[in-house]
């Protein structure tokens, strides 16, 4: 649950703490900002940066002038949602092909992938480049097996070396901040924008039409879902909105120092409680669709249905939801709301850690190997407007996509082909882009740009930080508490007692351990 944050990473020859300042400043690759293709909306505030232009496709230029890679043999497992494409299929033939490459894929079911990565970082056989997520690594305790399986890059990329690979170089440097683990760099990073709040999501087309006001508060928020709210006809104000009241509160996730300048967990402040109480009086009070009580079915398609008129996801959602209702339902409009101040007044929002993907190399790949990997990886990392990800993003035209009025349409070939494993290595700096609707883009970019100008850092902001093993379990019980709280399972003393025992069984210890590492690191604010 949002409410909740933890961290990923390493440093020492124990594997614990964090690498930052300017230890970490050494290990970082150089920057150097792609000048390929220009917004129209600049990155402001934390934002991703918005393109709403057409692209003139037949004049896309290439982001690096030649090929890379050497088509030495490389094998990459990557989780896949969806159905992964056939070995040797066109698509994977013509990346290869611009790239100079010659992957073999061992895509893994992403909602098993926890299960499946655990089990090769624990075998002695491991592919030649593997996508790590950061919150399989929180929830498996892996940090260590990743320092002890994959490569430190920096003899290839820190500093100059880089730029070898320009569209790596172009990366942000919070994002490679984010990659060292162990006290090296072993990660290449897929960006995230600061800015990358949960948004909720409204139906603007059932709002207008039944003359509702977009709530600004809390109290507000509460009162309009009572009306909007008719169980007979089935149909519900919301879904389970945990995921958005930390940040109506100003909960702060993880650790940060207040104020006051005293070292806090998330769950040890008002706010925290606070975002609990609110989020379980929209349970109390029936707003909530019963299968979201129930955490079954699918929140988006209650949403795209219209049995409940809010919902909570990330920044693709707004795009995904109004391409797949454009022909099923041409009135259907997708909003987000301005995240509110509980009080009605501006919100404090905390920045999003820069980098949750990684992709890494294992311990013992020949140079060669590792070249081509990272020739993978800058082509994956390519920005939008060349030809490299046109081709990353929708393959061959003729074969997976064709061009109407414009506007790259992919086949049904594309669509089983071109999915999401080649995005997995790397990917640009943050943007929105949508061919088909350039007006969604837009919004996206402009609503972070909104947010962004509340945002905040915390004090481990950026840091990849791998707490002791004896504390590894010590938050373990809070998502469950949080699920059963909301829904009216637990009594708020429940909570409370939770947090007393916390503290009790290593949280102040742990404290102290983070008091120590700030102290040596600095603080990430």
């Amino acid at each position: 649950m949002a409410l909740l944050t933890a961290c990923g990473g390493s440093d020492s020859r124990s594997g614990e703490g964090t690498t930052s300042g300017k230890a970490a400043d050494k290990l970082l690759p150089a920057y150097v900002a792609s000048t390929v293709a220009k917004p129209d909306l600049p990155s402001k505030n934390g934002s991703s940066a918005g393109f709403t232009s057409k692209v003139d496709l037949a004049a896309l230029q290439a982001s690096v002038p030649k090929k890379l890679g050497t088509g030495a043999p490389l094998k990459i497992m990557s989780p896949l949602w969806g159905t992964p494409p056939k070995d040797g299929c066109a698509y994977y033939k013509a990346v290869d092909a611009a790239a100079g490459t010659n992957v073999t894929w061992q895509n893994q079911d992403g909602n098993t992938y926890a299960q499946k990565l655990g089990a090769v970082l624990a075998s002695s056989s491991i592919p030649d480049m593997v996508v790590v997520p950061s919150w399989i690594l929180v929830s498996n305790k892996l940090p260590s097996a990743v320092n002890a399986k994959f490569m430190d890059l920096g003899p290839y990329l820190a500093g100059d070396r880089v730029k070898k690979y320009p569209n790596l170089a172009a990366i942000p440097s919070d994002s490679w901040r984010m990659s060292i683990f162990g006290g090296a760099l072993r990660g290449i990073p897929m960006p995230s924008a600061p800015a990358s709040f949960i948004m909720p999501y409204y139906r603007k087309d059932i709002f207008d039409r039944k003359g509702y006001s977009v709530p600004k508060s809390a109290d507000e928020f509460l009162s309009w879902a009572k009306d909007a709210t008719s169980a007979k006809a089935k149909v519900y104000a919301c879904g389970d909105m945990s995921w958005v009241s930390g940040s109506i509160f100003g909960a702060a996730p993880g650790w940060n120092i207040d104020a006051d300048g005293k070292l806090r967990y998330g769950i040890e402040r008002p706010e925290y409680l606070e975002a609990l109480e609110w989020t379980r009086k929209l349970f109390d009070a029936g707003v909530v669709h019963p299968d979201d009580k129930a955490r079954t079915g699918d929140a988006g398609q209650r949403f795209t249905a219209g049995q409940i008129l809010v919902f909570n996801s990330d920044s693709s959602a707004w795009y995904t939801k109004t391409a797949e209702q454009a022909h099923a339902n041409p009135d259907f409009r997708i909003e987000a709301m301005d995240i509110f101040g509980a009080d009605g007044g501006n919100p404090t929002l905390y920045a999003s850690a820069p980098a949750t993907i990684w992709s890494m190399i294992r311990k013992g790949a020949s140079k060669a190997t590792v070249e081509n990997a990272l020739a993978a990886a800058d082509f994956a990392a390519a920005p939008y407007g060349t030809k490299e990800r046109m081709l990353v993003d929708y393959g061959v035209e003729g074969t997976h996509y064709t061009v109407k009025n414009g506007v790259p349409v992919k086949t049904d070939q594309g669509n089983s082909e071109v999915i999401n494993a080649w995005t997995m290595l790397a990917a640009p700096a943050p943007y929105f882009a949508h061919p088909d609707f350039p007006e969604i883009a837009r919004k996206q970019a402009e609503w972070q740009q909104r947010m962004g100008a509340f945002m905040k850092k915390t004090s481990t902001y950026g840091m990849n930080i791998v707490e002791p093993t004896r504390y590894a379990s010590l938050s373990s019980q809070f998502e469950q508490l949080q699920i059963d709280y909301v829904r009216g399972n637990k009594k708020l003393s429940d909570v409370q007692a939770a947090i007393s025992t916390w503290r009790s069984s290593g949280g102040d210890k742990l404290r102290d351990w983070y008091k120590e590492l700030l102290d040596k690191n600095g603080s990430g604010n």
